[in-house]
């Protein structure tokens, strides 16, 4: 790890120019002098540097001209304080092993990914403790909560959570993300945070297949009420407050992701409803369903726990054992009775 920053080190970067890093890039500009955003794409770079949009993504709405793009990403790393994590949960412990290098002592972390690592099951907030160590602990917080990238970068109203270990530092990255239509909340509970904003896109995956099936708005409020029960129940075993799960990170963004048609989880869930493959849905599509990997995940740690998650293993049996979603449903529905508290 390298020494302590210049006096040029610039304070925010945002690490990932998809469609969410853009969009916190884009609140973030409305506060700052200037915001860098780190993508992969050359032509993501020149669109926003030259036309403030970003064309591969959101390509329809404006950016502020304050955005910085670059596709440097060791430079981005090593000549700002607080970065900004938007990487595909599958792919961030890579990221990190690549950038720990030009990462400095006083790097500040925000974690907006959702997701657990499938070959571990580790959660984020593990892998940031594994690759950094203490730094790693300290000087990282979590963002999550209803929020879609489209309706942020218009400036629409929009609620959101921050947790994280060090109580000065949430509330630093706290002031930072609040501004009049983006309103920040603070927790201590990283864990309850972070399997929220996970667990919810396996359930919407199941809301998107029931509305394909056609089966109505009763069966997807059904779904929703008995998902959030599995996300209870394995997030408490894994040391989460059972109170988060009714706040922005659980219940918001679970109502959001499994009810919009703007959702990507629930939209691959509806195209698999409605027959199509989940090869057929990939092929056609640039952003990642988080919740398809996450199913992968969540149905391992409930094997390994020993935990009852009926919901999240149909539909693992739908995306991974090409099971017919119509079957699964029934078999669903046809379980022995037992009382809701269960």
């Amino acid at each position: 790890m390298t020494q302590s920053a210049p006096a040029h080190t610039n304070r925010v970067a945002v690490i990932g120019g998809g469609s969410w890093g853009t969009a916190l890039a884009s609140v973030l500009a409305t506060k700052l002098p200037q915001v860098t955003l780190w993508c992969r794409e050359e032509e993501v770079m020149r669109g926003i540097n030259l036309n403030h949009r970003n064309p591969l993504y959101v390509s329809e709405l404006p950016l502020p001209p304050t955005i910085h793009a670059s596709t440097d990403l060791l430079e981005v790393v090593a000549t700002h304080r607080i970065l900004v994590m938007v990487i595909p949960t599958q792919f961030t412990r890579q990221v990190l092993n690549t950038i720990r290098g030009a990462v400095r002592k006083e790097t500040v972390f925000v974690s907006a990914s959702k997701g657990v690592e499938v070959e571990t099951l580790t959660l984020l907030s593990d892998i940031y403790k594994e690759v950094f160590g203490p730094q790693g602990v300290t000087q990282s917080c979590y963002l999550s909560g209803p929020s879609f990238a489209r309706d942020v970068i218009k400036q629409l109203p929009t609620a959101v959570a921050i947790a994280g270990r060090d109580p000065h530092r949430v509330e630093e990255i706290q002031q930072l993300f609040s501004t009049p239509y983006f309103r920040t909340y603070s927790t201590e509970d990283v864990v309850g945070l972070e399997l929220g904003g996970a667990l919810k896109n396996v359930i919407a995956l199941a809301a998107g297949i029931s509305d394909g099936l056609g089966f109505g708005h009763s069966a997807r409020a059904a779904l929703i009420t008995r998902g959030l029960t599995e996300i209870i129940r394995l997030g408490t075993r894994l040391g989460a407050a059972p109170e988060t799960f009714s706040g922005l990170s659980g219940l918001g963004d679970l109502l959001l992701t499994a009810t919009s048609e703007m959702s990507r989880n629930r939209t691959v869930g509806f195209r698999l409803g409605s027959g199509e493959s989940l090869a057929e849905i990939q092929k056609g599509t640039r952003e990642v369903a988080e919740g398809v990997k996450t199913t992968l995940s969540v149905n391992r740690l409930a094997e390994k726990r020993a935990i009852e998650m009926p919901i999240a293993r149909a539909v693992h049996g739908i995306l991974y054992e090409e099971r017919a979603p119509r079957s699964v449903v029934t078999e669903l529905m046809e379980r022995a009775l037992k009382s809701e508290k269960e």
